[in-house]
């Protein structure tokens, strides 16, 4: 079964306050260590959620959601990575695969948002010894503009279009930049020679 359906599940049915902390649990898994999709999600929350009366006010409190949770996600195991000793070898191959990419310092973190090419980001600030502030002002500034155009262009959807047919759209947004983004990672990879 999908984790991240079951929590959906789980907390979805618990009204507003259970979708916001189920968008906390989901992207808080996804920074750590386990993939859950969290645009799709973060997608079907927002929908759930914009039966409560107030969807701007529900969106800002998704987005505060997973931001919180990225940087707890994050920073959880760049705490984990730096107290515990890294061999020199891998320490090595984190720094060769970022000198490959478009950017090898936090603002990867950035392009992290758009092409996933970096995986378990809280070990990579940890290894390459980036700036923790920077790096977390980059996490927050990727989520905000990230989840924040999902958020303006489902709204744009839901004004202009009836529900079912706003929720349609929504969804195909959602699969397209999901898609998008792993096209973009695959490329990126390929091009640098990283497969």
């Amino acid at each position: 079964m999908d984790i991240g359906q079951a929590i959906y599940d789980f907390f979805g049915s618990n009204g507003e306050l259970g979708l916001v902390f189920c968008i906390f649990l989901l992207f808080l898994l996804d920074a750590l260590l386990i993939p859950t999709l969290p645009e799709l999600f973060f997608i079907l929350a927002y929908i759930g959620g914009a039966k409560y009366g107030h969807p701007e006010l529900f969106g800002v409190e998704i987005l505060i959601a997973a931001i919180l949770a990225e940087q707890v996600g994050i920073f959880s195991l760049y705490y984990v990575v730096k107290h515990v000793s890294i061999p020199k070898k891998i320490q090595g191959v984190a720094d060769k695969y970022t000198k490959f990419l478009i950017t090898s310092d936090e603002k990867l973190l950035l392009v992290n948002r758009v092409a996933p090419v970096l995986p378990f980001a809280g070990a990579f600030i940890a290894i390459l010894g980036w700036n923790p502030r920077k790096s977390s002002l980059y996490i927050a500034l990727g989520c905000i503009v990230k989840f924040g155009v999902i958020l303006i262009l489902s709204q744009f959807f839901f004004e202009f279009f009836s529900s079912g047919e706003a929720q349609i759209f929504t969804i195909i947004m959602i699969l397209v930049v999901i898609g998008v983004s792993i096209a973009c990672s695959t490329l990126l990879k390929k091009r640098k020679g990283l497969e």
